[in-house]
């Protein structure tokens, strides 16, 4: 736990040390997964439990629930799709990024917007997520090059798909989850209406 504590402070407070000392780590997109980002996608995923289960101006516990598992969900997917997408796009721009690696960045950069989904559980404090999230491009900007090994003419063009990806693999698998959630909960309360 203190390993994981340090190296998300780090991420924070000086990214390029952090991306210098995480550049040739040897660990699984699998380990990454379950020993790093799932552990901080917990942050968000509680505090939106609370926020939206118990202070939100409407809340419920159902809502609270479905709001809490959409943002894990959201977390773990997206980092496994963009880090996927990542490692196929590298051969465009003449550079071979493994699917752990890309899996990495993708992880290792959502650390500020992970630790700053604690702002979710009040509601009026939303633009301090944005503002992490913000950062945690800022972040990805600087992990790119040393994780990808992409020449300087191809880096800004490398650079903007990815972001473009990450955040379009964001926002779809949200929009799923939530028609999906929605569906799932619009027959449970019509199931509830029908007894």
């Amino acid at each position: 736990m203190d390993k994981l504590i340090n190296l998300a402070k780090q991420f924070i407070l000086s990214p390029k040390e952090a991306w210098e000392s995480v550049k040739d780590d040897t660990s699984t997109a699998q380990q990454h997964v379950t020993s790093y980002v799932f552990p901080l996608a917990l942050i968000p995923a509680i505090a939106t439990f609370i926020g939206f289960g118990f202070i939100g101006y409407i809340h419920s516990i159902e809502w609270g629930i479905s709001s809490a598992v959409m943002s894990l969900i959201n977390t773990l997917l997206g980092v496994f799709i963009s880090g996927f997408v990542i490692h196929k796009l590298a051969p465009s721009f003449q550079t071979e990024v493994s699917l752990d690696k890309a899996v990495k960045l993708v992880g290792f950069s959502y650390t500020a917007a992970l630790v700053g989904g604690i702002f979710n559980i009040y509601t009026p404090l939303a633009i301090l997520v944005f503002i992490a999230a913000i950062y945690s491009l800022y972040v990805l900007y600087l992990g790119f090059k040393p994780m990808t090994n992409v020449s300087e003419e191809k880096s800004v063009g490398y650079f903007v798909v990815s972001l473009v990806v990450i955040i379009l693999v964001y926002v779809v698998i949200g929009i799923v989850l939530t028609a999906l959630f929605g569906a799932i909960g619009f027959a449970t309360m019509k199931g509830s209406f029908t007894m």
